[in-house]
C-alpha cells in the first residue's frame, strides 16, 4: 500500500487515544470492542459457543467443514484487561479460512477482577482439555495477538513445566512479552506508535500484576524465560511499535535455546496490524498469509509427514533470511514493506 494509506491509518488510530483522565476499565473495554467492530471479518466460516477447560470459548470452523487434523488455540489480545474471543474474530476467522483448520478461542479471565496468573491458568486448562479429549499436541498450534500473543509463549512455558507436551507451533502477532517494560523500543518508538503508550501499558500491566514482581518467566519471557524445548515460533511485529523489542529479544532467547524462530518485522505498520486485513492495508493480508502457511507447514494432516520440531523454517514469500553464521540453526526473517 502507499505511504499515504499507511499515514491515514496512523492518523485514525491516534484519534482514538483518550484525552484527559485515564479511561475506566469499562471505557477501555467498550472502546476496544468498538474499534475491533470496524475490522473486516471474512466470509466462509461459522461460529458456535462451547466450553473449554471450564471456561466459555468460541469455536470457529470453515463453513464447509474443518480440514482434518488441525486445531488453532487462539488467545485474544487486550492487555489482560479487555478484549474477548468475539472482539478479535476478524483475526481468528482469517486464520481459519486461510488454513482450513478449526480454531478455539477461550474467554480467559481478565484483570483487574482476576489478576496474574488467572489468565494463564485458564489458557493452560484449555490446552489440557484438548489433550484430555484426545487431540494430538502435534496437531495444535497456539496463536494470539498482543497480550494474547504473550499468552502463546507463557502458556507453552507453563504447559512444558507442568509436564505437558508442547504444541506443534506458536504464532504471535505483536506479542506483549515483557512486563518489566525495559525494551529500548519502549522509548525509541514513543510518539511513533499510534496506539500504545508507556503510561497506558504500565497502567493495564499494574492491574494484571497487582503488585507482583514482573521479572519472572510467565510475565517477562523476553527477559528471563528459558525456551528450551519450545516448538517452532513465528513472531510478527511492526517497526512502529513500542513493543517491537519484546519480539526481537524473545527471538534472540529462542535462538540461544536452539529453537526454530522466524522474526517477521514489517515496516511502518502499527500494533497488531494484521487486524486490518481485508481493508486498505495489504501488508496485513500478506502477513496473515505467511502465518497461515507457517501453521499449515507445522501441523501434519492425513497423508503428510509430521514437521520436525526443530526443522529449518519454511521459505516464506517476502521474507529475507539472515546470514546462517549469525543465527546458526535458527531462522530469523524480516519482512520490510516497501514505500511506494
Amino acid at each position: 500500500m502507499s505511504r499515504q494509506q499507511r499515514e491515514k491509518i496512523d492518523a485514525t488510530l491516534r484519534q482514538l487515544r483518550p484525552e484527559g483522565p485515564p479511561p475506566s476499565v469499562a471505557q477501555l473495554r467498550a472502546g476496544f470492542a468498538a474499534l475491533m467492530s470496524t475490522m473486516v471479518v471474512p466470509s466462509g466460516f461459522r461460529t458456535s459457543t462451547t466450553t473449554l477447560g471450564g471456561r466459555p470459548a468460541l469455536s470457529v470452523e470453515p463453513e464447509r467443514g474443518a480440514r482434518p487434523g488441525g486445531t488453532i488455540l487462539y488467545f485474544h489480545g487486550g492487555g489482560n484487561v479487555y478484549g474477548s474471543p468475539e472482539a478479535v474474530l476478524s483475526l481468528t476467522a482469517q486464520l481459519v479460512v486461510k488454513t482450513g483448520f478449526r480454531a478455539l478461542s477461550p474467554d480467559y479471565r481478565l484483570a483487574p477482577e482476576h489478576t496474574f496468573p488467572a489468565g494463564i491458568e485458564d489458557t493452560v486448562s484449555a490446552y489440557r482439555a484438548l489433550l484430555d479429549d484426545g487431540t494430538d499436541p502435534s496437531t495444535i498450534a497456539f496463536a494470539g495477538d498482543s497480550a494474547g500473543g504473550g499468552l502463546t509463549v507463557t502458556t507453552c512455558l507453563a504447559a512444558r513445566d507442568a509436564g505437558l507436551p508442547v504444541p506443534a507451533a506458536i504464532v504471535a502477532f505483536s506479542p506483549g512479552l515483557d512486563a518489566t517494560r525495559t525494551g529500548e523500543s519502549m522509548d525509541t518508538k514513543a510518539g511513533i506508535d499510534p496506539i500504545l503508550t508507556r503510561a497506558g501499558v504500565e497502567r493495564t500491566g499494574a492491574m494484571y500484576l497487582a503488585g507482583q514482581d514482573p521479572r519472572q518467566p510467565l510475565l517477562s519471557p523476553a527477559v528471563v524465560a528459558d525456551l528450551t524445548g519450545f516448538p517452532p515460533m513465528l513472531l510478527q511485529v511492526g517497526t512502529n511499535e513500542i513493543l517491537l523489542d519484546d519480539s526481537t529479544r524473545l527471538a534472540a532467547r529462542a535462538t540461544a535455546a536452539g529453537v526454530d524462530v522466524i522474526l517477521d518485522i514489517t515496516a511502518d505498520v502499527p500494533h497488531v496490524f494484521q487486524s486490518f486485513a481485508g481493508g486498505p492495508l495489504g501488508e496485513a493480508d500478506q502477513a496473515l498469509d505467511r502465518a497461515a502457511l507457517f501453521i499449515s507447514q507445522h501441523i501434519p494432516t492425513p497423508g503428510t509427514a509430521t514437521a520436525p520440531a526443530q526443522a529449518n523454517s519454511p521459505t516464506i514469500p517476502g521474507a529475507v533470511t539472515e546470514p546462517a553464521s549469525i543465527v546458526e540453526t535458527t531462522s530469523v526473517r524480516r519482512n520490510h514493506a516497501r514505500t511506494q
